[in-house]
């Protein structure tokens, strides 16, 4: 048991495990104090000082978030001398930011513009104190705009990159003055390429660093009378979409989206999960056959582990972190790519629709889906599959902007051809998901039965343990598996690119004998992805997760061969998983890219 530290704040005794601070501690007496660089996800920073608390004895305020809790100590939260400093370092970051409030995509969403509100009641003293600067605003993602007028150097961002995804595309850049965060464009010590996976975005407190956003540009399609605009969404979006319109975190809002996804005016809605069940199909036979050559055809040029592919943000990070297990990769495209590459061919076929007029819209909790939809390996349908990509945020303003009231909408279900889905491809949303939906159907290909765990939940690959392990033997195989009789399948799960790095290098070290890995860049999976509504937390990613495990249980088919939409694409028009027109249409290749 761990040891407890008693001390007083505001005059009420409070006692908390050691190591804690003063700001956790002040927490659990529910007394609010204000911070910029904190958060949950990162380490201790005090960079800001606006949390700053007085403690008897001490003869300057310290930072409580960076100062550790201790015996008998006696902190004050509320004097004048704490308020007015708090207030000073409010009015200095505002001296020099760029207070466009009306205009800025964070509006009444700002942390910088919350504590405004709360402590600088009209003009404040230093208004007037720092000259105009010639600020940049980076537009060159695709994914992620970078305002540096709006940034007031709470170094959130950059923790995030280095610490909690190992990136380091984020940096500190001069000093005193000119001090400013620079991005791997501006500076050859950054030596990894951002990955556009916006965790930086969900952790920055004002508008310095936003998703690129696409809103216009469908609002335009779906008033084009001669477009034909699809919407898919993501399993993720479901389980959080609510948050940004009124709904409590955890609360799953399916058919209220596809009912404000109807009345916005998309011509057919459609569902992620229909080609996460496809790719269940692709990637299971894919991960099988590699299998057979190397157990049957002992055939070295195999590459295994084998490494899933549905998540764009690793698949940036392994093109230029470890290129040379690029072929270890599954060549499955993404849900999202798949479903784009299927509504601009065999969609287009079954309702008559030229393709050059079908508009490909994706809604997605990720911001490097923005990125992906734009690479020139996209467009096998003979297009762009995916025209707009779309976060869990940008779709909460589009309902916004439609005039919803989101929270009284009747629930309605996904139209017909792309729109059945399993509880397999729900899971997709969180860590460890598609691994298990793998293995409920390769377990029952191979052996005829359901995979043995109780109520076909495998909770040895779920959970927020930054990597975990799992193991099935396969045993009374039939007969045309046999090569896999008694073979234990090892596989392993990892969430975040930190953990991501941890895993590729036991693999590049000999220290690994996994067959299957499951990668994805975000803490959570994609339901802490870079476009889900923020805040997020653990507590928050925890409760994102149990919201999409009960959306799979509350489903009738919970894995994916049994969908019988994917059954009918592969009669009517893909042929066979690995066949030829599935893989020219649902298999691709990455490459090498060069570190800076």
């Amino acid at each position: 048991m761990a040891n407890t530290v008693n001390l007083k704040i505001d005059g009420i005794d409070v006692s908390v495990e050691e190591g804690k601070t003063v700001l956790d501690a002040a927490k659990k007496l529910n007394i609010h104090i204000p911070t910029l660089c904190h958060h949950e996800d990162l380490c201790v920073a005090g960079n800001c000082r606006v949390c700053v608390v007085e403690q008897e004895g001490v003869k300057n305020l310290v930072a409580s978030c960076a100062m550790p809790a201790q015996e008998g100590m006696v902190i004050q939260t509320n004097t004048h001398k704490v308020r007015n400093a708090r207030r000073h370092v409010v009015e200095l970051l505002l001296s020099e930011h760029n207070a466009d409030c009306t205009k800025c995509y964070k509006n009444t969403k700002c942390e910088l513009q919350s504590l405004a509100n709360e402590m600088v009641m009209g003009d404040h003293m230093f208004i007037d104190l720092v000259p105009d600067k010639n600020y940049t605003v980076d537009m060159m993602s695709p994914s992620i705009i970078k305002d540096d007028s709006k940034c007031i150097r709470c170094q959130r961002c950059v923790r995030t990159c280095t610490e909690l995804q190992h990136v380091s595309a984020l940096g500190v850049a001069y000093k005193g003055d000119h001090m400013k965060i620079s991005t791997f464009f501006e500076n050859p010590m950054y030596d990894v390429v951002c990955t556009n996976c916006g965790q930086c975005v969900n952790r920055c407190p004002t508008g310095a660093l936003i998703e690129k956003n696409y809103v216009d540009e469908v609002w335009d399609a779906i008033y084009d009378e001669n477009k034909h605009v699809v919407v898919q969404t993501a399993p993720a979006v479901r389980i959080a979409l609510g948050e940004d319109l009124g709904f409590d975190v955890g609360e799953r809002v399916t058919g209220k989206m596809v009912t404000a996804l109807k009345r916005i005016g998309f011509d057919s809605v459609l569902d992620t999960d229909f080609t996460a069940d496809l790719t269940i199909m692709e990637e299971g036979t894919e991960l099988l056959t590699r299998l057979k050559k190397a157990l049957v055809d002992k055939d070295t040029s195999v590459k295994l582990p084998m490494t899933t592919s549905c998540s764009p943000g690793w698949i940036k990070f392994i093109e230029h972190t470890f290129p040379e297990y690029l072929e270890n990769v599954s060549t499955c495209k993404s849900p999202q790519q798949m479903f784009g590459a299927l509504a601009k061919t065999y969609y287009a076929q079954k309702r008559n629709i030229n393709p050059e007029n079908i508009v490909s819209v994706s809604i997605m909790p990720c911001t490097a889906k923005k990125f992906e939809a734009n690479r020139p390996e996209m467009r096998d349908s003979g297009y762009q599959d995916v025209d707009y990509v779309l976060t869990t945020r940008e779709l909460a303003i589009m309902i916004k902007q439609a005039g919803l009231d989101f929270l009284t909408l009747p629930d309605d279900k996904y139209d017909s051809i792309m729109g059945d889905s399993t509880g397999a491809a729900v899971i997709f949303g969180a860590t460890g998901g598609v691994m298990e939906a793998a293995l409920r159907t390769a377990y029952e290909l191979v052996t005829g039965r359901e995979v043995p765990f109780e109520n076909l939940n495998i909770t040895a690959v779920r959970g927020m343990e930054g990597v975990r392990e799992a193991a099935v033997k396969i045993e009374n195989v039939l007969p045309e598996w046999s090569f896999l009789e008694g073979v234990e399948l090892k596989t392993v799960v990892a969430h975040g690119l930190t953990n991501a790095k941890k895993v590729m290098q036991a693999v590049k070290d000999g220290k690994a004998d996994w067959h299957f890995i499951e990668i994805m860049a975000c803490p959570g999976g994609c339901l802490g992805g870079g476009g889900q509504p923020i805040p997020t937390t653990p507590e928050i990613r925890q409760k994102r997760a149990e919201a999409i495990y009960a959306e799979d249980e509350g489903l009738p088919i919970r894995k994916s061969h049994e969908n019988p939409e994917v059954q009918q694409i592969y009669k009517d028009f893909l042929g066979e998983p690995l066949g030829h027109k599935s893989h020219e249409l649902l298999h691709t290749h990455y490459h090498e890219r060069k570190r800076v």
